[in-house]
C-alpha cells in the first residue's frame, strides 16, 4: 500500500525513481512507494523535472502544483502535490 499523507493544501507521496528507463511512465507500486521510470539521467535535476512531468500528466494537474520536498539527489523522494486528496491519488493509481 502506497504511503500517502494528507496535509494542509494537498498530500505528500513517497516516490521511487528509476532513471535511464526506456519510457517515461508510472511503473506501479514498489513497497510503499509509487515507482516512476524516466528516460533521463539523474543529473542537474533532469530526472526530478521528468518525475514532476509524469505525475502532472497522470493526475491532470499543472507541473507547478507538484514539488519535491525531500530526496532531490536520491531515488527515494517525498513529493508534495497541491490541491488533491488521498482519494484522488488512489483513484488514479
Amino acid at each position: 500500500m502506497i504511503i500517502i499523507r494528507e496535509v494542509d493544501g494537498g498530500v505528500i507521496v513517497s516516490v521511487k525513481v528509476q532513471p535511464n528507463a526506456s519510457k517515461d511512465r508510472v511503473v506501479g507500486m514498489h513497497a510503499d512507494q509509487i515507482k516512476i521510470a524516466v528516460t533521463v539521467a539523474p543529473e542537474k535535476g533532469k530526472a526530478n523535472k521528468a518525475v514532476i512531468k509524469v505525475l502532472s500528466r497522470l493526475l491532470g494537474i499543472k507541473n507547478s502544483d507538484i514539488q519535491i520536498i525531500s530526496g532531490e539527489t536520491s531515488r527515494d523522494k517525498k513529493v508534495f502535490i497541491k490541491n488533491i486528496s488521498e482519494e484522488d491519488i488512489n483513484r488514479v493509481i
